[in-house]
């Protein structure tokens, strides 16, 4: 086998190159919306035409769920006016398109700190991914990078917002069942096999886990009529998506917002999959420790 050499990359300025252009960076999305890191989207439209004037880049759609991405690139440095961009596009297709869910999305080579500080101010009412573009050039090849630099922001209350609006074990029992509420007592001891120490913290909206009282929400149990919602707190990741398609569990659309794959599991899931819980578990222990 031969030997593999480190090769250093020249770092390309796309907004300054006379040929690599923004449609270049727009045709090789549209070939393969994969390489943004956002799921296995497919391209519904590119450079379509908006009601009030203008061309959304790309509209591209999560095939698996109702979840629709408003994507917006920009070479060179993020400015207001394109921010503005991006919002208003997603605020004409959610309206237009009301049955999806709609994430805008902006691409660009150099996402400022000021950028990110204006888009703060958004936190909690759109949702809002940016992500960093790098053009990378190895002899006469060129690859584009991206990084998501800023995730979806929740919409509404999220878990933390949540956890005062306590409950008990009979709340629960009273609004799913009492034998898919035992399904969080099984799941249980593999959540102490990665942090000693915690207990079920019942609460309105879900189950949580705490350690004195403290919460420490790296997953998260809603139980249902018919089975439990399992609710790993993970970045979507391929690795992490093939060992779920691999396995067969029975997995539901992934929380963007909240960044929680949702999981449906039967009592007999738990044993039958304990491994793989038991896997997402520590992964997502080990993310909140991050």
């Amino acid at each position: 086998m031969a030997e593999l050499k480190y090769v250093k990359p020249e770092r390309i300025s796309l907004l300054k190159h006379p040929e690599l252009n923004e449609k270049w960076v727009q045709e090789r999305i549209a070939e393969d919306p994969f390489i943004l890191g956002l799921g296995e989207l497919i391209l519904r439209d590119k450079e379509k035409r908006q009601p009030h004037g203008g061309r959304l880049d790309l509209l591209c759609q999560d095939p698996d769920s109702s979840r629709r991405y408003e994507i917006e690139i920009q070479l060179g440095r993020t400015d207001e006016s394109h921010i503005i961009r991006t919002i208003e596009y997603w605020d004409v297709e959610r309206k237009r398109f009301p049955q999806y869910d709609h994430t805008a999305v902006l691409v660009a080579e150099d996402i400022t700190s000021r950028f990110l500080n204006v888009i703060g101010l958004f936190n909690g009412v759109i949702p809002f991914v940016a992500i960093q573009m790098r053009a990378l050039r190895v002899g006469d090849q060129v690859s584009l990078v991206f990084t998501t630099v800023l995730n979806e922001m929740t919409l509404g209350a999220d878990e933390d917002d949540e956890q005062d609006e306590t409950a008990d074990r009979a709340y629960w029992e009273k609004r799913a069942t009492k034998a898919t509420v035992e399904i969080a007592d099984d799941l249980l001891p593999m959540v102490r096999e990665v942090a000693p120490g915690l207990s079920l913290k019942y609460n309105k909206f879900y189950i949580g886990l705490a350690k004195d009282g403290v919460p420490n929400n790296f997953a998260i149990f809603r139980p249902k009529k018919g089975y439990l919602r399992f609710e790993p707190r993970l970045e979507r990741s391929d690795d992490v998506q093939t060992l779920l398609d691999k396995s067969g569990i029975d997995v539901m659309e992934y929380d963007g917002r909240r960044g929680r794959y949702r999981i449906r599991l039967e009592k007999k899931d738990v044993e039958k999959h304990k491994e793989l819980i038991r896997d997402l578990m520590k992964r997502a222990y080990g993310e909140a420790d991050e």
